[in-house]
């Protein structure tokens, strides 16, 4: 899979990458795509769906109906982003170094963009900027809340711009039907409700959403054949090259 928008260069370094590795044939589909058909999202029929595939270092978005992608967004603002805030706001408000992978920790621990009727809270252990030492300090919900405030807002607004730009016979059914998220980002503690909230539509999200995109390509490397209006054309990728 390849993310939303990915230009026929990319593509083709795809293709090239797996047949490298030994396929036979190469099927590039963007991950949303794979993603909906992984969530069992009825993708084929004259019905606009509306996906939100967080990463870990993109974020697609996109309206699909009629075999096809009708609007569509990829942005940086992802998890990966969301531990770049984490990282910012420990050193800024505790004056205390921590590395990737201890943010990633403390995002799935106690990670919320809503309050929560219980407070979430983890030590963590760090750098401390000055004296060098490692220092120790509580970390809660609120506190990574306020981190990723400021992408989550990014989100939002890239949302909104897909939505914007889908066709009003389409906006229809996403406005009915809502939003389905999947990726890692979606097991963040209230984002369907916020998401909810901020834009007015409904968002659920997909079963098992860490394999969504995965289970979705599965599918369509076992059977293609329903599939192949979604695949980024040989053609095209060839004529950049």
């Amino acid at each position: 899979g390849v993310p939303t928008g990915v230009t026929n260069v990319q593509s083709r370094a795809v293709r090239d990458a797996a047949r490298n590795a030994g396929a036979r044939e190469a099927i590039i589909l963007e991950e949303p795509v794979a993603g909906a058909i992984g969530a069992k999202l009825p993708v084929s029929e004259a019905v606009g769906t509306m996906v939100l595939d967080i990463g870990g270092g993109t974020t697609d978005i996109a309206v699909i109906a009629l075999k096809g992608v009708v609007a569509s967004k990829s942005s940086h603002v992802a998890g990966d982003r969301f531990n770049d805030n984490i990282i910012e706001f420990v050193r800024n408000e505790f004056k205390l170094g921590i590395g990737e992978r201890t943010a990633e920790d403390m995002k799935i621990a106690i990670g919320a963009v809503m309050p929560l009727s219980e407070t979430l809270s983890r030590s963590v252990r760090g750098r401390d900027f000055a004296t060098g030492l490692p220092r120790e300090v509580t970390l809660t919900d609120a506190h990574v809340r306020e981190a990723i405030t400021p992408s989550l807002d990014a989100l939002m607004e890239a949302m909104k711009e897909v939505i914007e730009a889908t066709p009003p016979e389409l906006l229809s059914d996403v406005l009915q039907h809502g939003v389905t998220v999947f990726g890692g980002g979606a097991l963040l503690r209230g984002l369907p409700q916020i998401l909810a909230k901020m834009l007015g539509v409904p968002v659920r999200v997909a079963p098992d959403p860490l394999t969504a995109v995965v289970r979705g390509a599965g599918i369509v490397t076992e059977d293609p054949e329903p599939y192949e209006d979604f695949f980024i054309d040989e053609e095209d990728i060839l004529s950049e090259a």
